[in-house]
């Protein structure tokens, strides 16, 4: 029934998130410096399962325009005592300058690419050139099984009011949300199922999903 489907879905989602702040935690040592952009609870909960465990660590975080979601896991972080500096968006060479590892969130991932926030694949490439690795904390369940066939979701184009309320005219505004990011820029993919290349998380989810590739 519905009840049930909805109380197994929320044990998976806390599941999930509790596995994955720990695979993620170990990732990270003392003196660690983190790069993170835009704003995660997945990516939150890693950095707070390190705090727990008693590691000294910075953050370095992106201000996410234009709806500033960065601020936000700033904001987080900031309470759990866990030092952050905020850098804007233009700035995420200097942030990911002295950085040892940078964790994005995912908004979906497909059989070919990974989607999150607008400007993850620039900062994937700035990470790629400095090397510093690169990690998404993902639930499985983000998979887009359309995405088998060939079919995936447009990009979202969200209000030009956000960037500029009364532009002049003739002015054009663009405000995609999310972009696709080249998973050959991707370290690995941490969900429930474990840390994994991209290749190996979709073998993975074959594995525990058997039915979406039917």
């Amino acid at each position: 029934n519905i009840e049930e489907g909805v109380a197994n879905a929320l044990q998976h989602f806390d599941f999930a998130q509790e596995k994955i702040a720990k695979l993620g935690a170990k990732l990270i040592e003392n003196g660690t410096l983190v790069y993170t952009h835009c704003h995660s609870n997945t990516v939150v909960k890693v950095l707070l399962e390190a705090k727990k465990q008693g590691k000294k660590f910075k953050v370095n975080c992106t201000e996410t325009r234009p709806l500033y979601q960065g601020r936000l896991t700033a904001a987080q972080l900031a309470k759990a005592k866990i030092p952050v500096t905020l850098y804007i968006d233009s700035a995420a060479r200097l942030a990911l300058k002295k950085a040892d590892i940078a964790f994005f969130g995912c908004d979906a991932i497909t059989s070919t690419k990974i989607y999150n926030k607008i400007g993850s694949e620039m900062i994937a490439i700035i990470a790629k050139q400095r090397g510093v690795p690169l990690y998404v904390a993902t639930d499985s369940w983000k998979f887009d099984a359309k995405s088998i066939y060939g079919t995936e979701e447009k990009i979202e184009m969200r209000s030009t009011k956000e960037i500029w309320d009364k532009a002049p005219r003739g002015v054009k505004i663009l405000n995609p949300a999310f972009e696709k990011i080249d998973p050959q820029l991707v370290t690995g993919i941490i969900s429930e199922l474990g840390l994994f290349m991209r290749k190996s998380f979709i073998e993975a989810l074959k594995d525990n999903y058997p039915f979406i590739f039917k």
